[in-house]
């Protein structure tokens, strides 16, 4: 068994039909941009159906989405393609935010990647394991790991909050490593095998096609279009979910996903 696949990273999508109403009090949007996939996918993918609707889009740099978070919270800029409902919910809870998810978007997988193995049938007693060391990543590591029948979870346990304390069996005494995401790829060889999330997959240049297991992407882990609370029912915030649930975007998607993202289905 060389590879395990919870699912497939291309997905049937559903389109909504949909007519754009166009904001022209608010024809200038504005989001924080970050250097990775779904910065680029919304300006690739998204930008131009909006774009042709009137709309002028403008990118703001951001270091990191909690700084993105806090601009948005703000008003400093109108929206956000770069989280989940996970860490949002996290936001508003402890940095008095006001956010709110407006539409699921293409998603990467987080994923189990070869170190200085790429069969997991090879995997042998004792072996070690890289994986996240944030907590919403560290629970998707551990339940890939479980998936695969590497390790048993506690049955009582939220799937969202997993830890280590709540591995139940472990029989081949695998080792777990946990360190920060962006480093794992790097270091990659040093384990025998690696958990890495979407973002750091794109952004660290692993390809794809190496993943040898993949999450079966939780609802609260798909990545959102965010806006603030105030925004939600604003012209061209439904303009931007509907850009997103278009057929025009369903067009590109099947055109350009190679197998990087997982889409998910428009009902």
């Amino acid at each position: 068994m060389k590879r395990t696949f919870i699912f497939s990273a291309i997905s049937a999508f559903f389109f909504i039909g949909n007519t754009y109403a166009f904001d022209s009090e608010h024809a200038k949007l504005t989001f924080s941009k970050s250097q990775g996939p779904y910065s680029e996918l919304f300006i690739s993918g998204i930008q131009p159906i909006l774009e042709k609707e009137g709309y002028t889009i403008k990118a703001v740099d951001m270091s990191d989405l909690l700084q993105a978070d806090f601009a948005l919270n703000e008003g400093e800029v109108d929206f956000n393609v770069e989280q989940h409902t996970a860490y949002m919910n996290n936001f508003n809870a402890t940095q008095n935010g006001h956010l709110v998810a407006l539409t699921p978007i293409p998603t990467v997988p987080a994923g189990i990647y070869p170190g200085s193995k790429n069969d997991l049938s090879k995997v042998a007693e004792g072996d070690t394991i890289a994986v996240p060391n944030d907590a919403s990543n560290t629970a998707r590591a551990y339940n890939i790991l479980k998936k695969i029948g590497w390790i048993k979870l506690d049955e009582k346990a939220d799937s969202s909050k997993i830890t280590q304390n709540d591995i139940v069996d472990n029989p081949l005494k695998l080792k777990f490593v946990e360190m920060k995401s962006l480093n794992i790829p790097a270091v990659a060889t040093d384990f025998a095998f690696v958990v890495i999330t979407g973002s750091v997959v794109y952004n660290a240049k692993v390809a794809p096609d190496s993943v040898l297991a993949q999450e079966d992407i939780a609802p609260h882990l798909l990545l959102q279009l965010v806006v603030r609370e105030q925004d939600k029912d604003s012209v061209w915030a439904k303009d931007i979910k509907d850009a997103y649930q278009s057929k025009e975007f369903s067009d590109y998607m099947q055109k350009t996903n190679t197998g990087l993202w997982f889409v998910p289905a428009y009902h």
